[in-house]
C-alpha cells in the first residue's frame, strides 16, 4: 500500500535481499556490474574518499540531504557503480530499481593549469599521488572548494528515475557516497571523472624540480671583495696552481734513464742489520787472511839478511 503517490518502506533486509536477487539477474543476463559492496563503519577511509565526500558535505545544498543515503550505501544498495569520463551511472535498490546517472563538468582548463602550477615540485611520483602521501599545502591546494580538483554543486547534475520531486534524493546521495568508496580503491577515476590526467601534476613536478640550464649573469654575481663586506669576512687569496710546461716535463723525462729503479735507500749505505732484515741471516763481516810469513816480501828485513849472506860452497 502507497501514501499519496509514494511507495511503502521497505526494511533494510528486505531491501538487501531485493538487490542481491537483481544483482544475480544481472549477470545471469551478461551484465558486467561493479556493485559497492555492505560494510560496517566509516564509509570512506582514505584521503581521496575523505576528501570527495568532505567536498560534498561543504556545500549546504547538499548537507541536508547526503545523510539520507549513507544507510543505502553501507547496505550494499548500490548494485552497480560506472565511472567514466564526465559521467557516473548507478543502479541503486529501494522500494525498487532506480537508474541514477551523476554528471560532472570537465575541470576548466584554466583552473587545472593553475593547480598543476601551485603543486609544481611538490609531488615525486604518480603512485604518490594516487596513494594520498602529500604534504599539507599540495592537500589543500587540490581540495581547495571552487577552484580545486573537487567539483562544486554547480558542476554537478543528477537524475533518478525514482518518483521524487527532491533535487537530491536518498538513492543520488547513495551514489555519491558510493563515489567516494570506490575511490578508496581506485583514486584514479578522480581524474577520469574530472577529465584531466593525473601525469600532468607529477611532470609539472618534475619540470619544477629540473635545473636550469642557464648561466647567472655576470652583474648579479658577488665577487671576493663584496663577499667580505656583507659577511665580515677575508676572503684568502689563493694562488692558482701552476702547470709544468711541456717543455720541462719532456725534459725531466729525458734526464732519467730508461731502466733506472727509484730506491729510497742505496745498496752501499745498507748496514748489516739492514741486510739482515732484507735476508733474515746474520751477515758475517769480511775478515783479510794474513799472508804467510815463509813468503817475505821485497824489501823487508828478513830479505836483506838473506841477500847479506855469503854463499855456501856446495862441495
Amino acid at each position: 500500500m502507497s501514501y499519496y503517490g509514494w511507495k511503502p518502506y521497505v526494511p533494510v533486509a528486505e531491501r538487501r535481499a531485493k538487490a542481491e536477487k537483481a544483482a544475480a539477474k544481472a549477470k545471469k543476463a551478461g551484465a558486467t556490474l561493479t556493485p559497492i559492496a555492505p560494510f560496517r563503519g566509516a564509509i570512506v577511509k582514505t584521503f581521496w574518499g575523505k576528501a570527495w565526500c568532505d567536498n560534498q558535505e561543504h556545500y549546504s545544498d547538499y548537507e541536508s540531504r547526503l545523510p539520507r543515503g549513507r544507510t543505502y550505501v553501507r547496505n550494499g544498495s548500490v548494485i552497480d557503480l560506472q565511472i567514466t569520463p564526465g559521467e557516473v551511472r548507478a543502479q541503486v535498490m529501494g522500494s525498487s530499481l532506480y537508474a541514477v546517472t551523476v554528471s560532472v563538468t570537465a575541470v576548466p582548463e584554466k583552473q587545472w593549469k593553475t593547480i598543476c602550477t601551485d603543486c609544481s615540485g611538490s609531488i615525486d611520483s604518480l603512485v604518490e599521488l594516487l596513494q594520498g602521501k602529500l604534504s599539507n599545502a599540495v592537500m589543500e591546494r587540490i581540495c581547495k572548494p571552487g577552484t580545486g580538483l573537487f567539483p562544486s554543486p554547480k558542476e554537478i547534475t543528477f537524475k533518478c528515475s525514482c518518483p521524487d520531486w527532491a533535487s537530491m534524493c536518498k538513492h543520488v546521495a547513495a551514489v555519491l557516497y558510493g563515489i567516494g568508496a570506490r575511490l578508496d580503491e581506485q583514486p584514479e577515476v578522480l581524474f577520469s571523472l574530472r577529465r584531466v590526467e593525473a601525469k600532468d601534476l607529477v611532470q609539472q613536478a618534475e619540470a619544477g624540480l629540473k635545473p636550469s640550464g642557464k648561466r647567472m649573469a655576470p652583474g648579479k654575481v658577488l665577487d671576493d671583495a663584496l663577499l667580505a663586506d656583507v659577511f665580515g669576512i677575508e676572503m684568502a687569496e689563493v694562488a692558482p696552481p701552476v702547470k709544468p710546461t711541456a717543455a720541462k716535463v719532456a725534459a725531466k723525462k729525458a734526464a732519467r734513464p730508461a731502466n733506472a729503479t727509484p730506491r729510497k735507500v742505496p745498496l752501499a749505505t745498507k748496514t748489516a742489520a739492514g741486510k739482515k732484515a732484507e735476508t733474515g741471516k746474520v751477515a758475517v763481516p769480511e775478515t783479510k787472511v794474513a799472508t804467510s810469513a815463509a813468503t817475505p816480501k821485497a824489501g823487508t828485513v828478513a830479505t836483506k839478511r838473506a841477500r847479506a849472506r855469503p854463499a855456501k860452497d856446495k862441495g
